[in-house]
This record gives C-alpha cells, sequence and structure tokens, in this order.
C-alpha cells in the first residue's frame, strides 16, 4: 500500500523541512500572542482602559479561535489540510496589520476577533498535517518538535517588545505580525497536501505522485506503484459532525481531551496574557517587567525538549500528566513569590512545564482519533479549550481590579492544573508507537 511506503520513508530532509513551514506557522501565531500581552498594559495607560476591558481585548481572540479551530477542523477534513492552512496564514496576518490602525478600542475588538479566528484555525490542522506525515516511532518527538516553534515566537515577541515598543511605540508591534502574509506562497510551493487524506478521499493519483516524489528526495530505490497498493483498505466513514465525536467509540477519550484543552488554555491565557500586567502590578518598572518575562520565556524551550524526549518513551498520557501536575505546583509558588528572584525561578519552572504540555497535548491530540475526522476532533477539542481562554482573560481582570483578591489568582491556576492532570491519568489512552492505520483499524473493530 502507499501508506506502508509513506512509513517506510526514513527520516530525512523532507520531514525536517516540513517541520520548520508548519513550525514557522506556530512561530508566528505565538508571536502575535505575545505581541498582544506585551501592548495590553501600554494601551491600557494610553486609552485609559479599565482591567476589565483589557480582559476583552484577550478573550475576544479567544471567542474568535474558538470558532476557528471548530470551522477550520471541520473544512479541512472535507476539503484538504494544505489549503485551509494557507487560508488561515492570510487571515490573522492582514488582520494583525489592522490591528495597527485600529483607531479606538471597539475597532480594536473586531480586529483581535479576526486574527483569533485565522490563528484558532491554523494551529489543529498544522498540528493534524504534521502527524500525519510524521513517521510512527518519533511522531510524538515531531509534534512537541513543532510545537516548541511557539516558544521561539515568544521570544520574537519579547525581543520586539523590549526594543522596538519603548523606541517605536505599539504599533510597530501589529506591523511587523502582517508579515507572515508573505509566508503564505512558501506553503504553496513547498508543502504537499497530506498523503492520508489524499487516500482516504480516493484520489490515489495524487498521493502517487507526493509519495513518488518523497522517495526520490529521499534517495530511496523506488519502484512503480501497482494497482494492488493504490487500493486503499476498507475503513468506516464517520460524519463530520461534533455528534460522533460523542458517539461510543469516542465518547470518554473526547470527554478526556476537551477538559484536559479547556483546563490547559484557561490556565495558559490567564497567566501569559495578563504575565506583564502581573509583574508590573507587583511594583516592577515596565521595562523590567519586559525582561524578566523574557527571561521566563526562554524556560520554554528546554521545556518543550523533555517532553520531546519523554513522550516517545515514557507515553502521552504520562507525560501530559506529570508535565500538568508540575505546571499547577509551579504556578501555585509563582503566586506566592515575594521577591524578583522567586519570580523569577518559578515563573521559568512554570513556563518550562506549561509549554512542555503544551507540546505534549498538541501531539496526543490527532491520535485519539481516525483520519477521516482526524481534524475535526483536533479542531473541536481546541475550540471547547477556548472557551477557558474567553473566560480566564476576564476573570483574571476582575481580580486584578479587587486588590485582596489577586492571591486567589495562582491558587485558582495550580488547582486546575492539578484537576486536568488527573483527568488525563484516570481517563487517557496511550497511543504511542502505535501507527494512525493502527488506530484507524482500532475504530473500525470497535464500530463492526
Amino acid at each position: 500500500m502507499v501508506l506502508e511506503r509513506l512509513e517506510r520513508l526514513p527520516v530525512g530532509s523532507f520531514h525536517y523541512k516540513l517541520l520548520v513551514i508548519t513550525g514557522l506557522g506556530w512561530l508566528f501565531d505565538s508571536m502575535d500572542t505575545g505581541l498582544i500581552s506585551f501592548v495590553l498594559p501600554i494601551l491600557a495607560k494610553e486609552w485609559g482602559l479599565s482591567p476589565e476591558q483589557v480582559g476583552w481585548i484577550g478573550s475576544v481572540g479567544l471567542i474568535g479561535m474558538a470558532l476557528g479551530a471548530v470551522l477550520a477542523g471541520t473544512i479541512a477534513d472535507k476539503f484538504g489540510r494544505k489549503n485551509v492552512f494557507a487560508a488561515t496564514v492570510i487571515l490573522y496576518s492582514v488582520s494583525t496589520g489592522l490591528c495597527a490602525v485600529a483607531w479606538n478600542y471597539e475597532s480594536l475588538l473586531v480586529f483581535r476577533f479576526l486574527v483569533g479566528f485565522g490563528l484558532g484555525g491554523e494551529l489543529p490542522v498544522a498540528a493534524t498535517l504534521m502527524s500525519e506525515y510524521a513517521p510512527t516511532q518519533l511522531r510524538g518527538r515531531f509534534i512537541v518538535l513543532l510545537e516548541s516553534f511557539w516558544g521561539v515566537g515568544w521570544l520574537v515577541a519579547a525581543l520586539i517588545s523590549y526594543i522596538l515598543i519603548p523606541r517605536f511605540g505599539w504599533h510597530i508591534a501589529f506591523l511587523i505580525g502582517a508579515l507572515p502574509a508573505l509566508y503564505v506562497f512558501i506553503i504553496r510551493l513547498h508543502m504537499p497536501e497530506s498523503i492520508r487524506y489524499l487516500m482516504s478521499k480516493g484520489r490515489v493519483n495524487e498521493a502517487k505522485e507526493i509519495i513518488l516524489s518523497l522517495e526520490k528526495n529521499l534517495n530511496v530505490a523506488s519502484k512503480p506503484i501497482t494497482e494492488d497498493e493504490l487500493k486503499t483498505k476498507e475503513t468506516h466513514s464517520f460524519n463530520l459532525t461534533v455528534a460522533t465525536l460523542w458517539s461510543k467509540p469516542f465518547r470518554v477519550r473526547t470527554l478526556m481531551i476537551w477538559l484536559a484543552w479547556f483546563g490547559i488554555v484557561f490556565s495558559y491565557y490567564g497567566i501569559f496574557m495578563w504575565l506583564p500586567s502581573i509583574v508590573f502590578a507587583q511594583g516592577f518598572e515596565i521595562v523590567k517587567s519586559f525582561e524578566y518575562v523574557l527571561i521566563m520565556t526562554l524556560a520554554q524551550l528546554p521545556g518543550y525538549f523533555a517532553a520531546a524526549m519523554l513522550v516517545d518513551k515514557i507515553g502521552r498520557r504520562y507525560t501530559l500528566s506529570l508535565f500538568l501536575l508540575m505546571s499547577g505546583v509551579c504556578s501555585y509558588f509563582f503566586g506566592d513569590a515575594d521577591s524578583a528572584i522567586a519570580i523569577l525561578l518559578w515563573g521559568a519552572a512554570m513556563s518550562f512545564f506549561n509549554l512542555g504540555a503544551w507540546g505534549v497535548i498538541y501531539t496526543y491530540t490527532p491520535e485519539l482519533y481516525p483520519t477521516s475526522i482526524r481534524a475535526l476532533g483536533s479542531g473541536w477539542a481546541a475550540g471547547f479549550g477556548r472557551i477557558g481562554g474567553m473566560i480566564a482573560p476576564l476573570l483574571v481582570g476582575v481580580l486584578l481590579a479587587n486588590d485582596a483578591m489577586i492571591e486567589l489568582i495562582f491558587v485558582m491556576f495550580a488547582s486546575v492544573f492539578v484537576i486536568i492532570s488527573v483527568i488525563v491519568l484516570s481517563l487517557g489512552i496511550e497511543s504511542k508507537r502505535k501507527s494512525l492505520e493502527e488506530i484507524d483499524a482500532s475504530f473500525k473493530s470497535a464500530n463492526s
């Protein structure tokens, strides 16, 4: 079969090239999210915004991300991964540029919604595409490395904010954020459509051309593809509706992964969207806040690499549970810190485990569903998670407005991390070293 030939391909330049192309999308998405978090304290002062209004700027993007994830995931299972990926990159790039010319609070809310819609649609589609090309034995590592580009994007955002915003103002950050629109030309030229998607849709000739091209690219001794190899194994075709995700074969894992996504997005955006503002509120000047957040952000990268090493060794379930639990511990002590050193140490540790957990959840989610609904399942899980991201920035804004409630912020986030760690450990299944075809076959037998 063509898919067996795909699995036999050695890891080579193609896989790393695809990792970089999809990873750049991740980097630009992260850069945009990071820029808005650094811009918020400046914008609040310049426009005289209340903490609740600032919270809405963060939350409206998450509303867009939720809708974008759901819609893009559904469309990608119907029309393909590549085109949806390119379209969402264009949408969030153009919308980010429009944020630079926002003339008031209301116009900025509209543009941030559109940014979120594009960003939310791109991430699950990119993860699905990468998971369908990564070799089984290293799939977890590749997806975690893909997610590590998020940490690089935050570093870029922190550097832009530290070097350029104090000199040129907040508008420059959004203008730079519009540049990824040019990256779409690279996507169109160098990113292939998913072979697994093409085979699932019966587009065997297109799949044939791609696999022959990959074999040539990776210097694999190629031979003509026979008619038998072009035949697809009979698989169960599931309806592209959210109800399918809650049918018998999927309901427990859907419950588990939706709750995990809700908790991790709630905590991440509640903490990191407000991080410069929280550090500033603790008595540090705005430039010093940027320096501290930059140092904390650097800790994200080794967190990704540690997760990448563990995810294919001890598995997705145990790695995710461990990193979520430690995120909770570090969140609690970060909120309790009373000195600059303590803030830096616990903030760095929180970044290490939190972003490592993100890498694992992006690995884990596509593996819980068969090819015909993989992007649908990933998109809905991410979309449901964004509800947590909508709530958290608003809630933090309310708590920050009440000085007596500030101490509760990190107790709340720590509790959420611990709860979802227990949920993943108790309800999760293990999918390491299983090919995507083995996962598809397990659903076929369960549904027969």
